[in-house]
């Protein structure tokens, strides 16, 4: 029993007219992974050239939730009836042939299939684990793919490759929506105020109110004298501006100073505890 397919999501031109052809797969477990990394990027159309099995349930298991692509690809006997309708038509293959080739990496390779594809079907055809396409094969190509891999160990598997240009087609698609819809998934979210971010940042009062309740911390635990600074507070400055907290963050920090102070024996004062403000004046009421 394979698992049951989730829904589509995906550009309609690239799932009706970008195909993935896949040519003798010796292993279904394979076939099943292609289908996975294309729906992860919104792709749903793969041809097979004569696979050693197919269908069987190492391919479903292996497809994990994206069984809706294998259940609408198409089996062929030969490459020509694979790419017999296609306007382009894109191989995978390693450098170094005796007669050059027109050859380009994925991103160039993603946007020559898409611009491809507005007449017509375009193929990305990946050859077999073992020894990828021929040269025969080769040649019905009107573009060569070479994915610039580690030359030591530059031989990826059958899924990788594949999810390589699957990735590189839906960067391509989310980059012509930028400004719309496409655009949350890639702008950046690394700090509060970034869309996405769960809690709002925290103001200056909420930071500098942790900046003086951290130095009294450190005073009541005697590992800092105001009378001996030298950078300690200015370097402490540096490492939580670059930080930038967000609100709660600052109040876990306070927490944990309020514990520390306490642990210490060193009651944190009223002021520090309730507003969240402290001023020199208010860092020293109470200090020994």
């Amino acid at each position: 029993m394979h698992k049951p397919a989730l829904p589509m999501d995906g550009p309609d031109t690239y799932n009706d007219r970008i195909r993935i052809v896949l040519v003798e797969t010796s292993h279904s477990g394979n076939i099943g992974a292609v289908a996975r990394a294309m729906k992860n990027m919104g792709l749903g159309n793969l041809w097979l050239v004569n696979p050693k099995s197919f269908p069987d349930e190492a391919s479903y298991a292996r497809a994990a939730g994206a069984s809706d692509v294998l259940d609408r690809a198409q089996v062929v006997g030969s490459l020509a009836e694979a790419i017999d309708d296609c306007v382009l038509v894109m191989g995978t293959s390693a450098r170094g042939r005796k007669v050059p080739w027109p050859v380009m990496p994925p991103p160039e390779a993603a946007e020559t299939a898409s611009e491809g594809a507005a007449g017509g079907s375009v193929a990305l055809v990946f050859g077999r684990e073992s020894n990828g396409l021929s040269n025969d094969e080769l040649q019905h190509c009107h573009h060569h793919i070479h994915i610039p891999s580690n030359p030591e160990y530059s031989s990826l598997n059958l899924a990788m490759a594949v999810q390589v240009m699957c990735y590189e087609l839906r960067m391509l698609y989310l980059r012509s929506l930028e400004g719309g819809e496409g655009s949350p998934y890639l702008k950046p979210m690394s700090a509060p105020g970034d869309a996405g971010w769960d809690v709002s940042p925290a103001s200056v009062r909420d930071v500098e109110g942790f900046f003086g309740h951290l130095e009294q911390m450190l005073v009541d635990v005697e590992f800092h004298r105001r009378e001996n600074p030298r950078q300690l507070m200015t370097r402490l400055r540096r490492l939580f501006q670059r930080a930038r907290l967000d609100q709660m963050e600052v109040n876990i920090l306070r927490g944990i100073l309020t514990a520390a102070q306490k642990a210490a024996g060193k009651a944190p004062n009223q002021r520090q505890s309730t507003d969240g403000e402290s001023s020199a004046t208010g860092q020293e009421e109470g200090h020994v």
